[in-house]
């Protein structure tokens, strides 16, 4: 498994510069954070910007994140498309292989909205296979639905498409309403793209983004989910994901040297339980 950075985890900081803050910790993937692109893209050109990937060593493992394709309808869907349509285009042109596409349920879905929901997943998929592009479908552990595990791969498996899988955020994991159980279900083909975390001392109902602290200084059990993984086959990319804004104050390169360690060591962790 590919150790890499989500550009979440040094939000205040802009493209350009968590490129040169992830390659001086050493790490040399970066999951792009697409508000970011797009506002570097409003001053640098696509060929510059590959420049600056390759100049500094730094390999796009994944991009976060496009919401509102699954239940928006109307003038409303067809902004969310077409939004949807430049970020592949842009995936397309960085090499970005995996494009994370929330499972936004704020509010209940009766069967009419499941449907419509697998419908559009579908062609988002099939929009994204033109772009040479992965989906990873997030399940959120607070959503009224798809707040699971077990639902998100049901989502996947109902829409049919074989370039859509999982992202595995372990924060939603133990926040939400998973089971261990559910683990079983995850199959190589399915599991996308994973992220990881940690929280200390704070109880899963009231866990929030902010929360979010270096994996292996809380109380998440994380060796067993990589070995489960490693078992599956999994060589994708795990990324560090924190939107801690007390990291947030800190130096970007102290803290991406300090998240990639801690990431390196739970991942060589998780190798030697083998």
């Amino acid at each position: 498994m590919k150790p890499c950075i989500s550009e979440a985890t040094t939000l205040p900081c802009s493209f350009a510069d968590d490129v040169a803050a992830y390659a001086d910790a050493g790490c040399r993937g970066m999951e792009v954070w697409l508000t970011k692109l797009e506002n570097h893209l409003e001053t640098h050109s696509l060929a510059d910007t590959r420049k600056l990937l390759a100049d500094r060593g730094i390999t796009p493992a994944a991009a976060a994140y496009q919401g509102g394709l699954l239940l928006s309808q109307g003038e409303q869907r067809r902004a969310h498309f077409d939004h949807f349509r430049k970020r592949l285009d842009l995936c397309q042109q960085l090499a970005i292989p995996t494009l994370i596409v929330a499972a936004d349920f704020a509010e209940p879905v009766d069967a009419t909205g499941l449907e419509r929901a697998i419908v559009s997943l579908a062609q988002a998929a099939q929009w994204a296979a033109g772009f040479n592009v992965h989906l990873a479908l997030e399940f959120r552990g607070k959503n009224a639905f798809c707040a699971s595990l077990d639902t998100a791969l049901a989502l996947v498996a109902q829409c049919g498409e074989p370039n859509v899988g999982v992202n595995f955020d372990v924060f939603h994991y133990y926040t939400g309403p998973s089971k261990f159980e559910d683990l079983q279900l995850l199959t190589l083909d399915s599991l996308a793209h994973v992220q990881l975390c940690d929280v200390a001392g704070v109880p899963r109902e009231l866990a929030t983004d902010a929360d979010r602290i270096l994996p292996g200084d809380g109380d998440f059990n994380l060796p067993p989910l990589l070995d489960h993984f490693r078992a599956l086959g999994y060589e994708g990319w795990v990324s560090l994901e924190l939107m801690n804004p007390t990291l947030w104050q800190g130096n970007a390169t102290q803290v991406a040297e300090v998240g990639f360690t801690a990431l390196r060591k739970l991942l060589g962790q998780a190798r030697m339980t083998d």
